[in-house]
């Protein structure tokens, strides 16, 4: 599991007004490791939300990763969730 610390100073906040889209995009940049960091708590965090805003294939991709994570790690993931909705 992911075990770095990545440095945020420079990171801008995903808006709450984000499409499902672009929470989709997020979840497979963290699945995939597309910037170089995999990440499967992210990425189902970012899945779960995306399906909450209409992304239906977001569903599948998140039951992929779930399958493969423990259930501390999917608990996690979506306390993350719960929190990233109550913060925006």
């Amino acid at each position: 599991m992911f075990q770095m610390v990545i440095d945020q100073t420079g990171a801008s906040p995903v808006e709450a007004s984000a499409n499902g889209d672009v929470l989709f995009d997020l979840g497979l940049m963290f699945s995939t490791g597309r910037d170089g960091i995999v990440d499967f708590i992210a990425a189902h965090k970012w899945f779960n939300l995306a399906a909450l805003k209409g992304r239906v294939d977001a569903i599948q991709l998140r039951r992929e990763l779930a399958e493969q994570m423990s259930a501390e790690d999917i608990a996690l993931a979506q306390r993350e969730a719960r929190a990233w909705m109550t913060a925006h």
